[in-house]
C-alpha cells in the first residue's frame, strides 16, 4: 500500500483553517513538513498525523505552566 497525501485543501479542511494559513506557515517555516512536486503542494497523512500528536497538549499542565506565582 502507498502513501498517502494530501492536498492544501485537505489539510485545511481537516484543521477547519483557511489554506492561506498553511501557505503562510510554509513561508515562515512552521507547520507540518510539506512536499513539493512539479509546483503541486502536498502532505503526507503520516507527516500531519506527527504534526497533530507533537502538538497535543494536556489541559493541565498547560493551565500550570501559566498559572501566576503566588506571592
Amino acid at each position: 500500500m502507498g502513501t498517502k497525501h494530501l492536498t492544501q485543501s485537505e489539510v485545511a479542511r481537516r484543521w477547519c483553517l483557511s489554506p492561506r494559513t498553511l501557505e503562510r506557515w510554509r513561508w515562515l517555516g512552521q507547520g507540518p513538513c510539506f512536499l513539493k512536486i512539479g509546483g503541486r503542494v502536498v502532505y503526507r497523512l503520516e507527516d500531519i498525523e506527527a504534526f497533530e500528536a507533537a502538538q497535543l497538549r494536556d489541559g493541565a499542565a498547560a493551565a500550570a505552566d501559566t498559572a501566576a506565582p503566588a506571592a
